[in-house]
C-alpha cells in the first residue's frame, strides 16, 4: 500500500515562531544600522530563501539601491551584502532562542505522526549554526523531530528541491510521492512543487498571514477570513495541493491522501 512516509516541516512561521516575527526583525534591524529602510512587509515577500540570499533581494530593490547611493556615494557590491550579512547574524542569534516556542498545536500532531510510524523531517532558511540554537531550544518545548536540512553542504535552498531530496536520504524514503511538504511561505510551496512531493501549506501562524495571535484573537472576523483567502490563493497559485487553516487538520489530510494513494 502507498501511503505518506514522511512530512517535511518549515520551522519559522511553520512549526516554532508564531507569524515568523524572528527574521523579520533582523533584516529590518540589519538594514537600519546600515542608514538603509526595508520594511517588515518588503522582508515578507522573499521569506523562505536562505539568509544570505534573502539579503541581496534586499539590496536589489530600487528605492534601497538608491538610499545606498545617496548615502555612500556609489552602488552596493557583494561586500555590503556581506556587512549587512554579518550585522543580521549578531541581531539574529540575540533573539533567536526567544522565538523557538512551538506554535499552538504543534507538537502534538507531530507526535502523533511520528506515533503513527511517519518520520517528520524538515528543511529551513536558516543556517546550520542558527538551527543549532532554535533545535535544543524548541526540544526543550516539547517539539522534537526526526531530521533537520540546512543548506548549508547543498548546491542551494528553497525553492530549489535539494534540502527535500536530503531528507529523504538521511530517513530512507524510498518514493517522492511518500512524502509531504508543509510550510508557510510561498517558497516552502515552490520548494516541494520543485521537489515533486505532496505540498500543503498553512495560513496561522504563517509568514504570508504575518499576524500574531493576539492579532488573529482580535481581528473582525471578516477582516481575518478575507486576509486568510489572500493567503490561501497565494499559496494555490504557486502550486500548493492543499492549503490548511492549521496543524489540526493534517492527520485527517493524511489519511485523505493515503486513500487517494491506495485507489492507485
Amino acid at each position: 500500500m502507498k501511503k505518506i512516509e514522511c512530512v517535511i516541516m518549515d520551522w519559522a512561521g511553520t512549526s516554532v515562531d508564531y507569524g515568523c516575527f524572528a527574521p523579520v526583525a533582523a533584516f529590518v534591524d540589519s538594514f537600519k544600522s546600515m542608514g538603509l529602510t526595508v520594511t517588515p512587509s518588503e522582508t515578507r515577500s522573499h521569506m523562505g530563501l536562505t539568509k544570505i540570499e534573502e539579503i541581496r533581494a534586499l539590496f536589489s530593490i530600487d528605492h534601497v539601491q538608491d538610499e545606498f547611493r545617496r548615502n555612500f556615494g556609489r552602488d552596493s557590491g557583494e561586500a555590503d551584502v556581506q556587512e549587512c550579512y554579518k550585522r543580521f547574524q549578531k541581531i539574529l542569534f540575540d533573539t533567536l532562542e526567544d522565538y523557538s516556542l512551538p506554535i499552538p498545536g504543534v507538537v502534538d500532531v507531530v507526535n502523533r505522526l511520528r506515533a503513527d510510524g511517519i518520520k517528520v523531517g524538515s528543511t529551513t532558511g536558516y543556517t546550520k549554526t542558527m538551527m543549532d540554537v532554535v533545535i535544543p531550544a524548541a526540544a526543550s518545548h516539547g517539539y522534537v523531530i526526526d531530521n533537520c536540512v540546512t543548506s548549508d553542504n547543498l548546491p542551494g535552498g528553497r525553492p530549489r528541491p535539494f534540502m527535500i531530496y536530503q531528507n529523504m536520504i538521511d530517513l530512507n524514503i524510498g518514493s517522492r510521492f511518500s512524502v509531504l511538504k508543509y510550510g508557510d511561505t510561498i517558497a516552502d510551496i515552490k520548494e516541494g512543487v520543485n521537489a515533486g512531493v505532496w505540498t500543503v501549506g498553512v495560513v496561522l501562524g504563517s509568514n504570508e498571514l504575518a499576524l500574531t495571535e493576539k492579532e488573529v484573537k482580535e481581528l473582525p472576523d471578516l477582516q481575518l477570513k478575507a486576509r486568510m483567502a489572500q493567503v490561501r490563493n497565494r499559496m494555490y497559485a504557486a502550486g500548493a495541493d492543499y492549503v490548511v487553516d492549521s496543524i489540526a487538520e493534517l492527520p485527517a489530510l493524511i489519511q485523505d491522501i493515503n486513500e487517494k494513494l491506495d485507489c492507485e
